[in-house]
C-alpha cells in the first residue's frame, strides 16, 4: 500500500507528498498500521498505488482495506488530456453522472490533491466515459480514534506507554529553557 504518512506541519503541495529518506527514517514514512497514526497527524494515499487513477484498477478493492480519517488527502495521478477527478454525490456515482460535479478536482497536470477534511463519505468518479469502466472511487472519512489515555502506575502516579520518557522530555525541555535564559541575560559565562 502507497501511503505516505507525516507530521503536523505538512501542506498540501506536490512537493511534500515524496518523502525523504530521512523524514520516513523519523516517524514519518509508510505504514499500514492504523496504530503507527499516533505521531502523525495525516496520511496520503496514492490513489490506485503504482497503477494510479486510470482504467482496469478496481478502486473498490483498492480502497477496502483503507481507513481515511480527516486530515488525511488523496493524491490522484492520471493523464490528464484523457482523465479527470470530479467529486459528485452519490446518485451520480452510482450513475457515473459527471454533468453536476460538487468540485472539478481536475487542476493541471494529472497530479491532483484532493483534502479530506470532512468527515463524511466522499465519491469520486472520471468523466469523459471513463467511470462506466470502473474509474470511481468512494471513502468514507471518519473521525480519528482519541489517543491512548495515561494509565495510573503502581505507586499512583500516571503513566504513559513508556513511562520515562515525557518526565525525562519535560525536565530536558524546562533544563532547555532556564539555559535560554541565562544566555539572554549574560549570566551564564559572567
Amino acid at each position: 500500500m502507497h501511503v505516505i504518512q507525516c507530521s503536523n506541519d505538512c501542506k498540501p503541495p506536490l512537493a511534500q507528498l515524496l518523502l525523504s529518506e530521512r523524514e520516513k527514517e523519523n516517524g514519518c514514512g509508510s505504514d499500514d498500521d492504523d496504530a503507527a497514526r499516533s505521531g502523525c497527524d495525516a496520511s496520503r494515499f496514492i490513489v490506485g498505488s503504482n497503477m494510479g487513477w486510470t482504467t482496469n484498477v478496481n478502486y473498490t478493492i483498492w480502497s477496502q482495506d483503507k481507513h481515511f480519517y480527516n486530515g488525511d488527502w488523496l493524491f490522484f495521478v492520471y493523464d490528464r488530456n484523457q482523465m479527470n477527478v470530479l467529486e459528485v454525490n452519490s446518485t451520480d456515482y452510482d450513475s457515473c453522472n459527471s454533468e453536476h460535479p460538487i468540485t472539478n478536482w481536475t487542476r493541471g497536470a494529472g497530479r491532483d490533491v484532493v483534502p479530506l477534511n470532512i468527515t463524511r463519505p466522499y465519491y469520486f468518479i472520471s468523466g469523459k466515459g471513463f467511470c462506466c469502466g470502473g474509474m470511481k472511487l468512494a471513502v468514507n472519512v471518519e473521525n480519528p480514534a482519541p489517543p491512548p489515555v495515561a494509565t495510573p502506575s503502581k505507586n499512583g502516579a500516571p503513566t504513559h506507554r513508556g513511562g520515562i520518557v515525557l518526565p525525562v522530555v519535560l525536565t530536558v525541555g524546562a533544563m532547555w529553557e532556564t539555559l535560554i535564559d541565562l544566555l539572554a541575560m549574560g549570566g551564564f559565562w559572567a
